[in-house]
């Protein structure tokens, strides 16, 4: 079982705290059943006799003991807990880990919106499973075993009732708990789909006012809300039902020790303080199987979460390092692409069919072509981020599955289609490539990128805040940040995915422009839709539906090219096209 074995990895390195609570837990349970004894006593031999003494010497001893019951207990759940949180925060790590070795390919297969949802919700059901467990789970058997014990020494005929009581509220227990399983895994996967709309909803918020569909999108979310809540009514119903069915067996149980016991007593064969220690004890056992039950009701869901973070950590992602990485025979900034083939799981046909083409260092390679031609797959085998299916993708001289990703993607610098800023400073997410840069390193960055005049221009500079993603900054500002980004790192590969689009042509090409230096023993490979971006590059592949159709430079492929001169001609028939 997955949970289990969730529990037995990540509670390992806390044995030392599980045996804390396991001992002190101990103790306090046999304190708490050793007080009924002296309270029978009391009665026994003490009221009923009229002892003053008596009662004064036995109740100090229940003092004591009620003190070592209490500093046992908070000791014990201290351990308890300590334990549970930090496997919870190993477990969160672990997820992360491994999320973050994981291609393209994984992560579309869970999707972001429920990857959160198990490493936030879903650990937290198991870590409190766990915590529970830890103090519950090791309380409640040796109470209700040691009441049993003591309520058979108080009396053999009364202890009778607990043979019928106690499995009574077992079976009815288990029956929920069953009931209960199904609806829990139904109810995570209902959080995972609030998730997905929620998360579309506020990333995509200025496409739904743009189009007025806040009317729709409340539907949308009420939709899933509802089914939600629908879900978790139904496990709350079943929630409601499991405490009455238990009080109520309790409660009969109890009546029934009262009237049996005072038929035993009236015949003389049982005292009154033996009834009252009889009356704990039954109470004890019925404390504990209800302290049980409440962990039994978290363990399906807990269950079902357990089994959804065990797909995640037991996936093994198709871009793995190399057991033995070998090191580049050749400039790192030599790029092959040799018969290449890339097809995602399942499609019909390749994005990608036999890409040929190499890219030597200080030279500009640009790749354009139409929408879902397959560039920004084409760039993404570069550092790794997939594999390919046929051919090889070779980076100084070496096949990059043969080479240490790490080693690999330090010596590249990726701008990609889509530009995103972490939350910090514009410091902070410069030397993201560099976190050893100077401040002087970063301005010169920023002056290539053309980004260095409106950071100049905020009150704070380089430490002005960044909100995430990079909101608090136009699209062209974030695209000439994440440009300085790849700067700073110096590289000896850029890879630039569509990163001008979001220029104009006077900023793309200053920029383009004190680039060159700056990259001028560097390979460069720039993917773009803008013929001003490109036309000046050492070799331009034109793609269509993944094969390359085009390879040359611009005037070449004008005159041989129609894919290449139809986009000339719709993009610069305005300013007659070359």
């Amino acid at each position: 079982m997955e949970l289990i074995r969730l529990a037995v990895r990540f509670l390992r390195p806390y044995r030392t705290l599980l045996v804390g609570v396991l001992v002190l837990q101990a103790i306090a349970t046999a304190a708490a059943l050793y007080l009924p004894v002296l309270n029978a006593d009391i009665i026994d031999y003490g009221v009923a006799v009229g002892d003053t003494g008596y009662i004064w010497s036995t109740g100090r001893w229940m003092l004591a003991v009620t003190l070592v019951q209490v500093v046992c207990s908070v000791a014990g759940a201290w351990c308890g807990a300590r334990a549970a949180m930090a496997a919870g925060r190993d477990l969160r790590a672990a997820i992360l880990d491994r999320v973050q070795t994981f291609s393209a390919r994984e992560v579309g297969r869970f999707g972001a919106p429920s990857l959160i949802t198990r490493n936030t919700n879903d650990v937290q059901q198991v870590q409190l499973l766990m915590m529970m467990s830890t103090q519950i789970l090791v309380m409640a058997p040796i109470m209700c075993v040691g009441a049993i014990v003591m309520s058979l020494r108080q009396s053999l005929r009364l202890s009778g009732l607990l043979a019928i009581g106690v499995p009574l509220m077992a079976i009815s227990m288990g029956v929920l708990i069953v009931m209960l399983t199904p609806i829990f895994g139904r109810m995570q996967s209902r959080i995972d789909g609030v998730n997905q709309v929620l998360r579309e909803q506020i990333t995509g918020i200025r496409v739904v006012r743009a189009f007025v569909r806040e009317d729709y999108e409340a539907e949308r979310f009420e939709a899933a809300n509802v089914d939600l809540t629908n879900v978790a009514l139904r496990a709350g119903r079943l929630f409601a039902v499991m405490f009455p069915i238990v009080m109520m067996i309790a409660n009969l149980l109890i009546v029934g020790v009262i009237w049996f016991g005072g038929h035993v007593i009236d015949d003389g064969g049982m005292q009154i303080g033996a009834l009252t220690a009889l009356m704990s004890y039954v109470m004890q056992i019925l404390m504990s199987v209800m302290m049980t039950s409440f962990v039994a009701m978290m363990a399906p869901r807990a269950a079902v979460c357990a089994q959804r973070i065990d797909e995640v950590l037991s996936t093994r992602p198709t871009v793995t390092a190399p057991e033995h990485p070998r090191e580049m025979t050749e400039s790192a900034g030599r790029i092959v692409f040799d018969d290449v083939e890339f097809s995602y799981h399942g499609a019909e046909r390749p994005v990608l069919d036999g890409i040929s083409f190499d890219a030597a260092p200080g030279t500009v390679t640009a790749i354009i072509g139409s929408t879902g031609s397959g560039k920004t797959t084409l760039i993404n085998l570069i550092p790794r981020l997939m594999d390919v299916t046929a051919g090889q993708v070779r980076v100084g001289g070496v096949d990059v599955r043969e080479l240490d990703p790490a080693a690999l993607r330090s010596r590249i610098g990726l701008v990609p289609q889509r530009a995103y800023l972490f939350s910090g400073t514009i410091a902070d997410n410069l030397r993201y490539g560099n976190p050893d840069a100077t401040d002087e390193q970063l301005w010169e960055a920023l002056r290539i990128a053309q980004a260095e005049d409106f950071v100049r221009a905020m009150p704070e500079g380089l430490e002005s805040p960044v909100s995430q993603g990079g909101t608090t900054v136009s699209g062209g500002q974030r695209q000439r940040l994440s440009i300085a980004r790849a700067i700073v790192r110096r590289p000896a590969i850029y890879l630039f995915d569509d990163a001008f689009s979001a220029l104009d042509t006077t900023t793309d090409a200053a920029l383009r422009a004190a680039l060159r230096p700056a990259a001028a023993d560097a390979t460069v490979i720039v993917v773009a839709q803008r013929i001003a971006t490109i036309i000046d590059a050492d070799r331009i592949l034109v793609l269509e539906d993944g094969a390359v159709v085009g390879d040359g430079r611009h005037a070449e492929l004008v005159e041989s090219c129609p894919v290449y001169s139809e986009i000339v001609e719709s993009q610069l028939s305005s300013v007659g096209a070359p």
